[in-house]
């Protein structure tokens, strides 16, 4: 069980009744219904995370990761900015590109962060999440071009490690899945929960079948990433699990690259392979979070400044509607030059496009199309 903290919304128990609630921007008086008509997530937060970031030096850029803002109630976005809904083969299944297919296993994490793309879902009892996990192994078995799965959600490592277990068994006879992903940002809100000697146990299940066990972490700054999830990581390697780590790049936050430099030479150094650092998405109530295109390539370029040669293993990414693209440079001639890392028909992959930057331009919708 996480230990996190969830302050209720004063008076709040008639829905058409103002209650209280605390905003970074100060507390304002908000019902249940306009929280829920503005899609704004429950606030929670580990003890563990608030503590840690409490102590960090950071707490000035950490905080806006879990406390609300009033910004929240701003309208603009959407709340499925990848077209999940579209991708979703068999309930709970997405299998947008070849290769891999993402199994939301659950719709709860330990904290909640403000900027989440999948808000639509966490912290409710969404019907998006995996009901029936025969039906999703009969469909990955007879998709042989299927070689890996990520289980996401919510964060999977909520879950008990008997109930992980149960989802693993689902997966392990499939002999064309060559490893099985789980993408987490609980190794910094609560790493003790990788002391779990049952945890230990599945993730050497996987091993000794044949297929790579990996973790991807989600540490969004170097303060985030505290002794005791270095601990645990090195323990987990030890077992011969892989890591590799997101970050999102954040108004507030991380938009510097020396932060973000020091963040992935420190995953470097403790054995996670700094992997994707992501472009904002203009998710509904969390577009105040994006950074223009034009700052994001002068970060992405300090920060590659900054690393060393083995280092330098993220890609600057947007996760588009289309597909992931590559953001490599915004040019003299004012045009932004992206690359298509995955896309969901193959002879895409690979290839180079441009569009014109326009100022202040934060996703690919808002540059156009000439």
């Amino acid at each position: 069980m996480i230990d996190a903290d969830r302050p209720p919304l004063a008076k709040s128990h008639p829905h058409a009744q103002a209650g209280l609630m605390n905003f970074i921007e100060g507390t304002r008086a908000v019902t249940e219904d306009e929280l829920r008509a503005n899609s704004i997530t429950r606030y929670q937060v580990t003890k563990f995370y608030r503590k840690h970031i409490t102590n960090s030096g950071y707490y000035d850029q950490l905080k806006h990761i879990v406390e609300p803002s009033a910004k929240e109630f701003e309208g603009r976005g959407d709340l499925d900015t990848s077209g999940e809904h579209d991708n979703t083969v068999v309930p709970g299944l997405q299998h947008k590109y070849a290769q891999t297919g993402l199994l939301l296993v659950t719709d709860r994490c330990a904290s909640y962060c403000r900027f989440c793309f999948r808000k639509r879902l966490v912290g409710k009892d969404s019907d998006e999440i995996a009901p029936n996990y025969s039906r999703i192994a009969e469909y990955i078995s007879l998709h042989p071009e299927m070689t890996n799965v990520l289980l996401s959600g919510g964060d999977p490592f909520v879950l008990s490690s008997f109930k992980l277990e149960e989802i693993v068994d689902h997966l392990l006879p499939i002999s064309h899945l060559n490893s099985i992903r789980f993408g987490t940002k609980m190794i910094a809100f609560a790493p003790k929960r990788f002391e779990d000697p049952s945890l230990a146990a599945l993730f050497r299940r996987i091993i000794e079948s044949g297929k790579v066990a990996a973790i991807v972490t989600h540490f969004d700054h170097i303060g985030e990433i505290s002794v005791d999830a270095e601990r645990s990581i090195r323990s987990l390697r030890s077992l011969g699990v892989q890591f590799f780590n997101q970050s999102v790049l954040l108004a507030k936050i991380n938009d510097d690259a020396k932060i973000l430099a020091e963040t992935f030479a420190k995953c470097h150094q403790i054995g996670v392979r700094p992997y994707y650092l992501f472009q904002g998405r203009p998710v509904r109530g969390a577009s105040h979070f994006q950074v223009p295109l034009r700052r994001g390539v002068e970060i992405s370029r300090g920060i590659n400044q900054r690393l060393n040669g083995i280092q330098k293993t993220f890609k600057y990414i947007m996760s588009h509607y289309t597909g992931k693209i590559e953001i490599l440079d915004l040019g003299a001639e004012a045009r932004v030059y992206m690359r298509y890392h995955q896309n969901r028909y193959p002879e895409k992959i690979g290839t180079i496009f441009s569009r014109p930057y326009v100022e202040g331009a934060c996703w690919l919708d808002d540059l156009p199309e000439q």
